[in-house]
């Protein structure tokens, strides 16, 4: 049977941990500021989460509601503003953002020091290179709940299926820092099935709902879902089937309560991070 990676648990515990480390802090506490473009409903619902997370472990947060018709140069010369206000010391800018705007030049924008969400290029050079920096924080808490689990990943074959820049590539960068031997496939990779039923550690994040069964699982091998689809019944599913999978796999987490807690958990980590960089001078 296998056992269940709560991310909802463990998310816990690590804001505990920030709680305790942002009251031994001197000085003013972490200040995460989110700017949201347009009226998404998730986008609504996420910043609203984040907003939360923020107070109970004794942030400050600060969120800027912008119009869609929004410019580029519009947002542009906010993120430089938040750049030189010091009492911010981490920037997000939640996505998706509208069509006429540019993610890439947008993420590019943020201080590599204060972008929480690890997607400035510096960062992602630093991921890559083996430095420290701030690393997209989906990974980061895979990671982290992995050991915190005591699961071994040293040697162990990784297979990650999604190639995104928020959720894939990371993952690769983090599991080789890691010492597994790691590969990268997506959904037009050729054998998928035969490359997933053999690997040790198996992370899916394409967005196809349940697309993971039990015969495409190695028995024994840990499954990381970072899916969330909505099923033909309005039952929020993984990229993994669940029920199918459970008795194939030693661990696996759910959706909900798996990867997504922890996405909110480790932004506020990189936010902490950044903060403390800023206090020793760092910036």
């Amino acid at each position: 049977m296998a056992i269940v990676l709560s991310g909802r648990k463990f998310a816990k515990v690590v804001r505990l941990s920030l709680k305790k480390r942002v009251g031994q802090l001197e000085g003013p506490p972490p200040g995460l500021t989110v700017i949201m473009v347009g009226d998404d409903p998730a986008s609504k619902v996420y910043v609203g989460a984040k907003e939360r997370a923020c107070k109970k472990v004794g942030f400050n947060s600060n969120v800027i509601s912008l119009p869609l018709e929004t410019s580029e140069e519009e947002l542009l010369e906010l993120v430089d503003s938040l750049n030189e206000d010091v009492s911010v010391h981490g920037i997000l800018v939640q996505l998706p953002l509208p069509d006429h705007i540019s993610v890439h030049r947008i993420a590019s924008s943020v201080l590599p020091e204060k972008d929480v969400d690890g997607f400035h290029p510096v960062n992602v050079g630093k991921l890559w290179r083996g430095e420290e920096g701030l690393f997209p924080c989906t990974p980061s808490g895979i990671v982290a709940l992995l050991k915190h689990h005591k699961i071994q990943m040293v040697g162990r074959n990784a297979l990650i299926v999604g190639r995104s820049n928020i959720v894939g590539k990371p993952m690769a960068a983090l599991l080789l820092r890691e010492n597994c031997t790691v590969t990268i496939a997506h959904s037009r990779t050729t054998d998928l099935k035969e490359l997933c039923a053999k690997a040790d550690i198996l992370v899916v994040a394409v967005g196809i709902a349940e697309m993971i069964k039990s015969d495409w699982v190695k028995s024994g091998s840990v499954v990381i879902d970072v899916g969330m689809n909505t099923d033909a019944h309005g039952k929020l599913v993984g990229d993994v089937d669940y029920e199918d999978v459970f008795d194939s796999c030693s661990a696996i987490t759910p959706v909900p309560g798996g990867v997504g807690p922890l996405t909110i958990a480790f932004l506020l980590e990189n936010t902490l991070k950044a903060r403390v960089s800023a206090l020793f001078g760092n910036r």
